[in-house]
């Protein structure tokens, strides 16, 4: 029994002392293989020194074989560190010092401590048309990072690039569902957010025309964007967990386009969690040693002024060479010269609407028009009752509308006036609709219904396109064979109160 216990104790003596045997061993080889990369293949000691002695430990040795191939095939780029991060020849980022979409790329690389050069005496439409930008990015959009391994366009494929660099860098998140957050608030600062501010400011500069109807769209689209964003930051610091991320990057640097050209205090008030949330940003030592100094803007560009053609007159005083060719004119026939002046003054004529190639209808709509408007007493009687003698099914077609945004109506006359706004953007369909709005609640958010009446069985195209206040309402369409549905039409026509089982704050009418 003695003998059995002293045999396995010296067995277990033996085990330990061939563990420490062969960690000797391996110690003894990692020193010369450090030795080796030092003397034999690095001479200039730039890889050796990048390679600590304990690093041989904690990684594999098909880990280090690759760190000696990349070093062999590329001198300029080594891998190495304790932590094996990739240490590049410097980034070279092509974009003007004030361009917001650097500003992400540079941002990030001070919180991943990556190097990123800006290039020196860029020119906006000088540099980015040489034939060497455009070999890195073919339609000469900025900014372009330039690297070893070849170009990248797009700021944000960029700022996750550099992101990247750093493997333990948590501006990703620090779960999978994380970083899928950060690639939604990414993608909601690009598409809701930067979208609507270019669409807004980009005609007050002079880039393109100024369409008053299609920027109203672009700031109502904004406001509830901005409103979205609000909601989410009432409980958050910031976008994802409780530190900066890609998103809060790209975030903040689109929101700089907006506050410092386009949101006056007055606008942003209405969103105190995202003013909050912008000046804490701006305020963080890695974005304020890009950006700098952050003034809020207070006021919005005037619309530039429309380019007056001279006239007639004035050109023909400033290019007196014109007269020979008024002679030449003088000796055509009397006739030509005539019909050729009618031609360039008469007025081109004015496409045809296709609701005006439908077949005739039996309801004449100026006929119920009046009706409605003359109808002082028993309105149900008259006007409701001549309203359904008239309809014609196959001629018009009845829609109900609901506001998609009714939790942003919170105050009751700038929601009558949103309504009002609605009625004038579709004066361009009043041959052709009668329309009742109303607006319902004893107390906010106040909801908005209405009910159309168009002529032909679908919604008219032109409408769709010109007015936008109409993707803002869900369209219905009304089926008169359901005894229910047409009551509610009658109650919607005569304003009665309470409709639904709520007060009737306001009703308006397009006729």
């Amino acid at each position: 029994m003695v003998r059995r216990k002293l045999s396995f104790t010296f067995s277990l003596f033996y085990c330990i002392g061939f563990l420490i045997k062969s960690s000797l061993i391996a110690a003894t080889f990692s020193f010369s293989f450090t030795h080796f990369l030092g003397f034999y293949v690095d001479p200039n000691h730039t890889l050796s020194r990048s390679i600590s002695f304990s690093s041989l430990y904690k990684y594999p040795l098909h880990h280090l074989s690759i760190l000696l191939y990349s070093q062999l095939q590329n001198p300029r780029s080594i891998q190495g560190s304790n932590d094996l991060c990739c240490e590049i020849m410097a980034l070279v980022l092509h974009a003007g010092k004030t361009n917001k979409n650097a500003f992400k790329t540079l941002i990030t690389a001070e919180y991943t401590g990556i190097k990123v050069e800006l290039v020196e005496n860029f020119e906006m439409g000088v540099s980015n048309k040489s034939p060497e930008f455009l070999k890195m990015n073919p339609i000469g959009k900025v900014p372009v990072l330039e690297t070893s391994d070849g170009p990248i366009f797009e700021s944000n494929a960029i700022a996750r690039y550099v992101a990247s660099l750093k493997p333990d860098s948590s501006l990703f998140g620090s779960s999978q569902i994380e970083q899928g957050c950060v690639e939604q608030w990414i993608d909601f600062a690009s598409l809701e957010i930067d979208a609507n501010l270019l669409v807004w400011l980009r005609p007050r500069m002079g880039f393109g025309a100024h369409l008053r109807p299609v920027e109203e769209a672009a700031i109502t689209a904004l406001k509830r964007a901005l409103g979205a964003l609000n909601t989410h930051l009432a409980s958050n610091t910031f976008l994802v967990g409780n530190a900066v991320t890609l998103a809060d990057i790209v975030m903040t640097c689109n929101l700089y386009l907006g506050f410092t050209r386009l949101m006056t205090k007055n606008f942003t008030a209405e969103f105190p969690h995202v003013e909050r949330y912008f000046w804490t940003m701006v305020n963080q030592p890695n974005v304020a040693k890009i950006v700098g100094e952050v003034k809020q803007t207070e006021s919005v560009p005037p619309v530039p002024a429309a380019k007056k053609s001279p006239q007639p007159k004035e050109a023909a005083k400033s290019k007196p060479k014109v007269e020979p060719k008024k002679e030449v004119k003088k000796e055509l026939p009397k006739a030509e010269a005539e019909a050729s002046e009618e031609v360039e003054d008469a007025p081109k004529p004015k496409a045809k609407n296709p609701l005006d190639s439908l077949p005739p209808s039996k309801m004449v709509l100026d006929e119920w028009k009046r009706l409605y408007s003359n109808t002082k007493s028993n309105f149900r009687e008259v006007a409701i009752k001549g309203f359904w003698d008239m309809y014609d099914p196959e001629g018009y077609s009845l829609w109900f509308c609901d506001y998609k945004y009714n939790d942003e109506n919170t105050v009751s006359f700038v929601t009558m006036n949103k309504v009002g706004g609605f009625l004038q953007r579709m004066d361009l369909a009043r041959k052709y609709a009668f329309g009742k709005m109303l607006v319902i609640g004893s107390a906010a958010p106040y909801k908005v219904k209405g009910l159309w009446l168009f002529r032909g069985q679908e919604i008219p195209q032109f409408i769709m396109d010109e007015c936008y206040d109409m993707e803002l309402y869900e369209w219905t369409k009304v089926d008169i064979s359901d005894a229910a549905q047409k009551e509610r039409v009658s109650q919607m026509i005569e304003d009665q109160e309470p409709f639904e089982g709520e007060a009737l704050l306001d009703a308006k009418c397009f006729k």
